[in-house]
């Protein structure tokens, strides 16, 4: 059992050397690691922290931008109005003034034919009267000497004014 029971030189020396590799690990490794860990660490919690920074941005712009396209459409949907309302109202005065135009077209055509019908009238009149100046030149011509002739001509005359 000796072989499994160390010395308590062997022992002391272990401990020794043990301790002695603890400080120097302590002194040029751990510290330099653990000092490297809290880095990374940092490291990596600073690059957490602008994902998050960055994320919040996103969404703030994310938001943003829709606010800006929802101004837009409006903006859009607005200027479609206007145009709608312009477009209808040009329409409309379009239509009144074709309207107003017809309407002094249509007078003036009335006032053309009425003073046509009138000139008409007027020659018809006038071409009566030269008739009637006619008829009456050739009832002058006519020999009236005879009295009986004279009653035969007025009789013919007087039938042929009323029947007409």
């Amino acid at each position: 059992m000796e072989l499994v029971k160390p010395a308590f030189g062997l022992v002391f020396w272990m401990f020794i050397t043990f301790g002695i590799i603890v400080f120097l690990l302590k002194k040029f490794a751990w510290t330099p690691i653990l000092t490297m860990l809290r880095e990374r660490e940092q490291g990596i919690q600073n690059a957490l922290d602008s994902a998050k920074k960055a994320k919040e941005e996103m969404a703030s712009l994310q938001l943003n931008n829709e606010r800006i396209l929802n101004e837009a459409k409006a903006e859009r949907d607005r200027l479609l109005k206007e145009a709608r309302e312009m477009k209808d109202s040009i329409v409309n005065e379009a239509k009144s003034k074709a309207g107003k135009e017809a309407e002094k077209l249509l007078a003036a055509a009335r006032e053309s034919i009425n003073a046509e019908k009138m000139a008409a009238i007027t020659e018809l009149k006038n071409q009566v009267a030269v008739l009637s100046i006619e008829i009456a030149e050739k009832i002058l011509k006519e020999d009236l000497s005879s009295q009986d002739k004279q009653k035969a001509l007025i009789k013919t005359l007087l039938e042929d004014v009323t029947l007409n």
